[in-house]
């Protein structure tokens, strides 16, 4: 008998497999990505702390205002957002952390948003 697919499950076990791998310092931080059915989220983690530095979504209210169009055109928003608030406070440095997620549609569209604002990873 095949057991039934849990998608979630799957998902967390590749961020466990990915974070083994990915961590952030107070020089070149974690930028984490979470996408659900209808949002898309973004931190800038400096895990040795455990703290965030920085973090944007859409549901912003800056960015909800200039949000027209796809959930992709909103993540690549959100990337643009997270890296020139992480510019202002003096991060340029990233270290990207897609959280189990593929890198692909949303997630892609954010790391290059990202990119194209002037934060590098």
């Amino acid at each position: 008998m095949i057991k039934p697919s849990n998608t979630r499950a799957a998902r967390l076990k590749r961020h466990r497999r990915l974070r083994a791998k990915v961590s952030g310092s107070p020089a070149r931080p974690r930028l984490a990505v979470f996408r659900s059915l209808s949002h898309i989220y973004a931190q800038v983690i400096d895990d040795v702390s455990g703290s965030t530095l920085v973090a944007a979504s859409d549901r912003d209210a800056a960015i909800l205002q200039e949000a027209k169009g796809t959930k992709t055109d909103r993540a690549r928003l959100v990337g643009e957002a997270v890296a020139k608030r992480a510019l202002e406070r003096g991060i340029s440095r990233v270290v990207f952390d897609r959280g189990g997620f593929v890198y692909h549609g949303r997630v892609k569209a954010l790391a290059e948003g990202a990119r194209g604002a002037g934060l590098e990873f």
